[in-house]
């Protein structure tokens, strides 16, 4: 399947912008269809750690994450599976010490054959999360410096 890229400018310098990404407490208010972190490894965003969390109903269910690279400052990567599709979420901070534009990029592979329409009403699907994620993202970083 095609790459999902999306970003976004937020108001702050990226130091700002980072801490609240891997903020554990903030993730249901911003992460589109978050419903319960059901393990968190401690060294969590570093590399090697892993992340289980569940979609409010209708979503894509259990999600399993293990932090294949970090670099603070730049970002992280992470490869997902879910119950259809696996694949591997970058996320990039790139500041200018007043704004931030962070862009989260999808690589994902389905776990089976299916036909064209379909990939790309899934592709669409994780556009629209993505997109939902990081408006909510802004939201919670302007309220954050609003504090």
């Amino acid at each position: 399947m095609r790459t999902v890229t999306v970003s976004t400018i937020v108001e702050g310098p990226g130091i700002e912008a980072e801490q609240l990404w891997y903020d554990r407490s903030r993730w249901p208010s911003w992460i589109a269809g978050f419903a319960a972190l059901q393990k968190l490894g401690e060294e969590w965003p570093l590399e090697g750690a892993r992340r289980v969390w569940v979609t409010r109903p209708q979503g894509r269910g259990l999600i399993s994450e293990t932090v294949r690279s970090y670099v603070a400052g730049d970002g992280q990567a992470l490869e997902f599976e879910d119950a259809k599709v696996r694949g591997v979420q970058r996320v990039r901070f790139e500041s200018d010490g007043t704004r931030t534009r962070v862009t989260v990029t999808l690589d994902l592979e389905t776990k089976g054959r299916i036909p064209p329409a379909r990939r790309w009403w899934l592709r669409r699907q994780f556009r629209g999360e993505l997109e939902r994620t990081l408006e909510r993202f802004s939201y919670e970083l302007a309220a954050e410096r609003d504090r």
